[in-house]
């Protein structure tokens, strides 16, 4: 169960020729991938291209008619290894993660892709999570392409265009026999526009046509000798057709300005913030007009340096404006113009700093200090222009209701009875674990490597390291690397699999072990099957909401005599899906006349001393704090907002650390019997008997 349904955005991926398509651009690319004549479709979920992995999940009957094979892929090496298809066969495959961790993932399918070439198109839709919106280590995808010459688009963010680019990254890729890499950006991938629609294509040449003639070629085979040819056909012959097709085709846009003597190159995803930094410096109005001439490199691997020349020649300064470090394509603007003997003057990193995300303030200051020609020893660069403000707090946390925080809690309970456990974290929700108020997590190496990263902490017999991972992360990688590598080496040490039924982080997406009825996939896979079919013997299965079960399981799993791997799995929904999948239950029963009962929770306000304990355990976002309304109490008072999902967690954690008997809930009847109608008016009646024997009612 996807955070979003896609079902009526499907129905735009239907429009013919020349109409009219509207949305966000990553739903254009979804379109502009059909028609193109796409075989297949693969990938993992990642922000920010989630949305392309759930739209085509959607969209199955429609893919069907294409002759499309679409697959949610385990993970990122999984998909990238569907590109096969494309080295044997005239197929156009596509395929999207989120970069840069996935491609990690990844490196080794593409890495072996890139070397034996394809023969149909193959196109790779990254989604470019950097700066300060980003949730993954800050590095860039252009490193990866140069390594294994891989073509890196990197489009300018208009829709139009970047749907143009997902065509010319096929035909880019076939020109050259090289798997192409498109590039989008956090921000672009849900930027809304509109482009004209072109038909849908079905796949001239689909898996039924490759099983009915099967081919192969042993030079595209990686193994020696072929390896070493492979090597000199990518230079000698690929990449002089890639920089011939990007030159005849003018992917890259030279833009025309009033100035002669500089010039600006840009990475195409920062075109749009250098326009708008150009209209701030009053060197440009907001409209992409530029006083400046701009080379837009919509291809960023490889380069032309024809087209570099040609753009340099007879200016005094060019500036290139390029995201990240190393800087890459400023050395090679050197390389190029040195080499033709060009004296013209390049700047770069010298006025725009050496790393983080080039806003569009960032790069104002840029282009501030390159157009005002300053000295480069007398200008300098601004470091931290973003982080001048302090910005509020805003951690990453738990929703409302997560049945990880129960578990989390019962974790900290446990530490204050035996003392501190080094806990390596993972990839995904369980990674909130780092963070206030739970505090646990000593790293995160990656999704599904929480298990590995306490492989060189193996118990002693007296303490035991534990390991977190997800439901996901099992799946993604955690079942090899972790579980089944601790059962290989008997390492005598914790794995919690915290069983939420969803790969939740990415959106909610179904995975193996999802509960519930998914068409066109194979579910409820039980995670400890799979868990004792690699040789773990020690298992326990909990419901994190259950606390007192949850913290003995781990007292026993952190005191047992038992010398080997120990894994617990700890059961409980995702609130967030679940509240997505109850609540248009729930609405229905009531507009209908069905009895409907909820529960949420409260803080007795006379009884809460104002210890805080609650929330230092829970963390819950519906349990806050609110003044006391007694005027001889300073002390501000517990309190559940309306936000509150009723799962307990709040309250059974204030018993299971033995705080305040504060919390009570509320039992809500919508549509309730005549027998409970009856005696809610009998109960009314008594306790106002009541209260005016007492005189606190007239």
């Amino acid at each position: 169960m996807a955070e979003r349904s896609f079902v009526s955005q499907v129905q735009q991926l239907r429009l013919g020729g020349n109409e009219m398509f509207q949305g966000e651009n990553i739903l254009a690319v979804t379109k502009a991938l059909l028609e193109c004549g796409v075989s297949y479709i693969g990938g993992y979920q990642g922000a920010p291209v989630s949305h392309l992995m759930d739209v085509f999940a959607d969209a199955q009957p429609l893919l069907d008619e294409l002759g499309i094979r679409f697959e949610s892929s385990a993970s990122e090496a999984t998909a990238a290894a569907m590109l096969a298809a494309s080295i044997n066969y005239p197929m156009r495959g596509a395929v999207t993660w989120k970069s840069t961790v996935g491609t990690n993932v990844a490196s080794d399918a593409l890495s072996n892709l890139a070397s034996a070439g394809v023969k149909g198109g193959a196109l790779i839709i990254l989604g470019e999570d950097y700066g300060e919106g980003a949730s993954i280590m800050q590095e860039r995808t252009h490193a990866f392409a140069m390594k294994s010459q891989i073509w890196l688009l990197d489009p300018r963010p208009d829709q139009a265009h970047m749907v143009n680019m997902v065509r010319e990254g096929f035909e880019l890729s076939e020109a050259s026999n090289t798997p192409v890499m498109l590039m989008m950006r956090i921000r672009a991938c849900h930027m809304y526009g509109s482009y004209p629609t072109q038909d849908n294509v079905r796949a001239p040449f689909t898996a039924r046509d490759a099983l009915a003639s099967p081919e192969r070629d042993a030079s595209r085979i990686i193994l020696p000798p072929s390896t070493f040819q492979q090597e000199q056909i990518k230079i000698k012959e690929r990449w002089p057709k890639a920089v011939a097709y990007v030159r005849d085709n003018r992917l890259n846009e030279v833009l025309p300005g009033k100035r002669e003597d500089v010039g600006i190159i840009v990475q195409g995803g920062l075109y749009n913030a250098l326009s708008r930094a150009l209209a701030v410096q009053g060197a440009g109005d907001y409209f992409g007009n530029s006083d400046v001439p701009i080379y837009v490199l919509n291809v960023t691997y490889p380069l032309v340096p024809d087209e570099i020349e040609d753009f340099a020649r007879g200016k005094e300064r060019i500036l290139i404006v390029e995201e990240g470090q190393p800087e890459f394509i400023e050395q090679a603007v050197h390389q190029i113009l040195r080499k033709a003997d060009i004296d013209t003057r390049v700047q770069g990193k010298d006025v725009l700093p050496m790393a983080g995300e080039y806003t569009t303030g960032v790069i104002a200051h840029g282009v501030k200090g390159f157009l005002g020609a300053a000295p480069v020893q007398e200008f300098v660069p601004l470091k931290e222009l973003p982080l001048e403000q302090p910005l509020p707090v805003r951690p990453s946390g738990l929703c409302t209701g997560c049945p990880e925080r129960p578990l989390f809690a019962s974790m900290k309970l446990v530490e204050r009875e035996l003392g501190p456990q080094h806990v390596s974290a993972d990839i995904g929700c369980n990674s909130f674990a780092t963070l206030a108020p739970f505090n646990m997590g000593a790293s995160i190496m990656g999704y599904g490597l929480g298990g590995a990263s306490s492989a060189a902490l193996p118990g002693d017999g007296e303490r035991r390291a534990i390991s977190l991972m997800g439901d996901g992360g099992f799946w993604h990688n955690g079942l090899t690397s972790g579980i089944s590598n601790a059962a290989f080496n008997q390492t005598d040490g914790v794995t919690v699999i915290v069983d939420n039924g969803y790969a939740a982080a990415t959106g909610g997406q179904d995975i193996p072990s999802s509960r519930g009825e998914v068409a066109h996939r194979g579910v409820q896979q039980p995670i400890e099957r799979a868990v004792r079919g690699v040789g773990i013997d020690w298992v326990r299965r909990v419901h994190t909401y259950d606390m007192k079960r949850t913290m003995a399981v781990l007292r026993e799993a952190l005191t047992t005599r038992h010398v080997g791997p120990k894994v617990i799995i700890a059961e409980g929904e995702c609130q967030l899906n679940r509240q997505r999948r109850v609540r248009p239950l729930l609405a229905r029963d009531r507009a209908e006349g069905r009895r409907v009962v909820t529960e949420r929770f409260g803080v007795d306000e006379s009884t809460c001393t104002g210890d805080h304990s609650c929330i230092r355990l829970s963390g819950c976002p519906s349990l806050t704090i609110r003044p006391s309304s007694d005027p001889l109490r300073a002390k501000p008072v517990a309190h559940v907002d309306e936000s509150c999902v009723g799962c307990g967690v709040c309250g059974s954690v204030a018993h299971a650390a033995v705080l305040c008997p504060s919390f009570y809930r509320v039992t809500t009847v919508d549509n309730p019997h005549w027998w409970e109608r009856l005696l809610h008016r009998a109960n009314r009646a008594v306790m106002g008997w009541l209260l005016r024997r007492r005189g606190v009612v007239a």
